[in-house]
């Protein structure tokens, strides 16, 4: 099995294409959302929950965890479980940090909040954008090679802020046929951690 998940923190460019191929393969994913990014796309909190998909944290901000206290990490998960929640969603128990970056201090920090925190083992890349030097062969190549049963594919919604492309939604038919054809399915997030 694998997970196939995507963060949003920065715009919702990619998210009609990434909706549209979930649904055409009949593929559930899990939705990292920061508070932030849910609050400005309220709408788009409510078709992802109906599309069937699960929602996980991101923090409020986005910001380098490892640099905060403890009562500012509260402040981040606490601030996005409301904001995701008044969006008409719950996050928990999942929680992806910023950046990936964590410690043991910062894990038992989310830990004492009820979450679980959950990396990937393969970042496609695809927010790297064309200018970055990445491309829809690219990202589909990342996913394929990391195949592994358990694997967690880390995706982006939005889209690269300097030259706007959005790999990961354009990749993501090929990506998902291509883990077909290998012989494995798909699951959310909370499914295969057993949550």
């Amino acid at each position: 099995m694998v997970a196939l998940t995507f963060d949003a923190g920065a715009n919702a460019a990619g998210l009609p294409k990434i909706l549209s191929a979930l649904s055409a393969k009949g593929v559930a994913g899990t939705f990292f959302l920061t508070g932030n990014w849910a609050a400005n796309n309220p709408q788009a909190v409510a078709k992802i929950v109906a599309a069937g998909h699960r929602l996980g944290n991101h923090s409020m901000t986005h910001p380098r965890f490892t640099a905060l206290g403890n009562d500012l990490i509260a402040q981040q998960v606490r601030g996005a479980e409301q904001t995701i929640l008044a969006a008409g969603a719950d996050p928990r128990p999942l929680f992806r940090f910023p950046f990936g970056e964590r410690d043991a201090r910062t894990i038992a920090a989310v830990n004492a909040l009820g979450y679980v925190a959950v990396r990937w083992t393969v970042d496609t890349l695809g927010w790297k954008g064309t200018s970055g030097g990445s491309s829809v062969q690219a990202v589909a190549d990342r996913v394929q090679a990391g195949l592994q049963p358990g694997e967690i594919v880390l995706m982006h919604l939005g889209s690269n802020p300097d030259d706007g492309t959005t790999l990961d939604a354009d990749a993501l038919p090929q990506v998902i046929d291509r883990i077909t054809a290998a012989g494995y399915g798909f699951t959310t997030l909370d499914a295969l951690l057993g949550q």
